[in-house]
């Protein structure tokens, strides 16, 4: 079961102001009910003053009357007790030794609350209150402060509940506006009028649409030229197959054959470097450290006999033994394009040399040839799907460096292509940190 943020958030605040409600509700009710019962020990010290003062009559009647000499309780709704010693007759459970200030004795099976005043030499002043009035009145009191705090509690509960709901309402509105976006063009979210705290994931979602919608872009401009680039070899096959059918001699039927599996061959090609930028652009494997030189000689040995037919000088320069983090078979992808650009456009009795070595702490792959070059101001062009430039000889689909960029950049590393130095020619290079 998913977690709800808001339930989550509405139940912990809930539970905190509802535990803080009861708290306070508990510490105003204890307050009350002791300052209930100093107000009742107030009363019974002034009564016990009014009293010896001669103003019991006056001050105190109807409230506060006169016990009987048996200590009975004098007046029905306080149920205050006066003891005037040694005039009225002492009760049994007021000592004769009890030193004044308040005390709380037995009468019975009644408690009671008693404050003791010396009026004189000989005389004394008793006011007496059973504690379970006293309680009972502290108990009401207290309960006044508490019943509104108990009564707020539902609202406080509602509130909560409330102002969760409407603070979270823009991850819902943000989360509609998503759904509403368009599959193949999702436009940015607007972050207008958010929280402070949303608002860096907006721009986070607005990043992530901006790459999906670069992304998306390179999709169908891929599709598109891999469309056009396929109708043209696929148009001359069918061309060539009508041909081949209207031939009227076996040896008219040998000589169309060949431009067929020719155009076949550079269909078959022009597929196979499709699939693996699509491939190389959907991910890579498990990176290892691979051993570069022996990598190296196994290129070289399997295009030895392209290079030999061409009479081109195929080697290896190892400057350095190499051992890089990557994906072999992605590695391995970005020296094979390489290497067939440079014997595809050396010209016949060439160079090609394969140079391994290390540069600060890079590792640096190069494939140099002395074939024609690239002008400066080709040398990014022809990293775009399908570009070839416009005195381009051979015959190639423009696909084999935009591959090896997207390998490269698969792997964390760089490709880049520069000028021969001993001349004309040109330098793929491939960088990645050691």
């Amino acid at each position: 079961m998913k977690r709800s943020l808001q339930r989550h958030l509405s139940l912990m605040l809930g539970s905190a102001i509802v535990l803080a409600a009861l708290a306070a509700a508990i510490a105003s009710f204890g307050l009350a009910y002791f300052d209930a019962k100093e107000f009742q020990d107030d009363m019974l010290r002034q009564i016990a003053v009014l009293a010896a003062g001669g103003a019991r009559e006056s001050a105190v009647s109807g409230a506060v009357r006169q016990g009987s000499g048996e200590g009975g309780i004098s007046d029905p709704e306080s149920r205050v007790l006066v003891v005037h010693l040694p005039r009225d007759r002492r009760p049994d459970w007021l000592a004769a030794d009890l030193p004044a200030g308040f005390h709380t004795l037995h009468a019975g099976a009644e408690r009671l609350r008693v404050f003791v005043r010396d009026v004189r030499p000989g005389e004394r002043t008793a006011v007496a209150q059973p504690t379970a009035t006293r309680d009972e009145a502290a108990i009401s009191s207290a309960l006044l402060a508490l019943i509104p705090l108990l009564l707020l509690l539902p609202l406080l509960a509602w509130l909560t509940v409330h102002i969760v709901r409407s603070e979270l309402a823009p991850i819902t509105r943000l989360s509609r506006s998503l759904d509403e976006q368009p599959a193949d063009r999702p436009q940015p979210l607007a972050d207008a009028g958010l929280p402070n705290e949303i608002t860096p994931f907006v721009h986070a979602i607005n990043r992530l649409l901006a790459r999906v919608n670069h992304l998306m872009g390179q999709q169908r401009r891929f599709i598109a030229d891999a469309a056009h680039e396929l109708r043209t070899p696929l148009t001359a096959l069918s061309v060539q197959a009508q041909n081949l059918r209207q031939a009227d001699s076996l040896e008219v039927m040998r000589d169309r054959v060949l431009p067929l599996q020719a155009g076949i061959e550079r269909a078959r090609q022009l597929t196979e470097q499709l699939l693996s930028l699509a491939r190389t652009q959907a991910g890579i494997a498990d990176k290892a450290i691979v051993d570069v030189p022996a990598m190296a000689r196994e290129l070289i040995a399997e295009y030895l006999p392209w290079a030999e037919a061409k009479r081109i000088d195929l080697g290896l320069d190892e400057l350095a033994s190499l051992a890089v983090p990557a994906a072999p078979e992605v590695l391995r992808l970005i020296l094979k394009n390489a290497l067939e650009n440079a014997l595809k456009y050396t010209p016949d009795g060439g160079e090609v040399t394969l140079r391994l070595r290390v540069d600060g702490g890079s590792a640096i792959i190069e494939v140099v040839d002395d074939g024609p070059g690239i002008p400066a101001s080709e040398r990014e062009r022809v990293f775009d799907s399908f570009y070839r430039m416009p005195d381009a000889t051979g015959e190639g689909s423009g696909l084999g460096l935009p591959i090896a960029r997207e390998a490269a950049q698969r792997l964390g590393g760089a490709v880049s292509l520069h000028q021969r130095e001993e001349g004309a020619g040109l330098v793929f290079r491939y960088r990645q940190a050691l």
